[in-house]
């Protein structure tokens, strides 16, 4: 029996992935006349708020304005995967579950929520769950690189060696060629397995 000896990769590929209440204009059509510092004309919400402390990393108070956003129905399926993945990255795991699920609930669709989850339920060890949660953001943003990279490196640790491959050939695709090394060398093995 031969051992798989997976490449250490880039420690985004596993990281969370925030969620965010605006999109890009770019990406619903629009053309962004405003590429500079746009400074707010009105107070912020309470999620807007809570993420800005989440990307500055005052946790606590970014907790307590996702929980005030919760309560008043501002962006609530983000205000609880933004909870997930803050619980998740203190240790407390089922805590991150929960929060990712209660997101769920309220958008079963919500990519970012199916992301964290795959990535917590990988780490704790529960890969059906994991795969199962990678799949499903696949199917609701299929030209995001990092679910192919997580599963392909899941089904890889499960000896499921050809859909391994399957898997990080569409990765490859989705990325430029410096992002493609890691996957590049992962595949060689994988195909000398099979």
């Amino acid at each position: 029996m031969k051992i798989l000896k997976l490449p250490v990769s880039d420690p985004k590929k596993f990281g969370p992935k925030r969620a965010q209440k605006k999109r890009k204009l770019e990406e619903e059509g629009q053309l962004n006349l405003f590429s500079g510092r746009v400074l707010p004309l009105h107070a912020r919400s309470a999620f807007e708020e809570a993420l800005r402390r989440d990307e500055k990393g005052d946790l606590d108070e970014a907790k307590k304005l996702y929980h005030q956003a919760i309560r008043k129905d501002d962006t609530v399926s983000d205000a609880y995967c933004n909870l997930g993945i803050i619980e998740s990255g203190e240790g407390n795991v089922a805590l991150a579950i929960n929060y990712l699920t209660l997101c769920l609930k309220h958008d079963p669709r919500h990519f970012e929520a199916h992301f964290n989850l795959a990535n917590i339920y990988g780490e704790a060890g529960n890969k059906e769950l994991a795969k199962l949660h990678f799949e499903i953001a696949i199917e609701i943003e299929p030209e995001f690189p990092n679910s192919y990279f997580n599963l392909g490196l899941l089904l890889a640790m499960e000896h499921q060696y050809a859909k391994a491959v399957e898997v990080l050939q569409t990765y490859c695709k989705l990325v430029s060629e410096r992002e493609q090394e890691t996957a590049l060398e992962l595949l060689e093995k994988l195909r000398a397995m099979l």
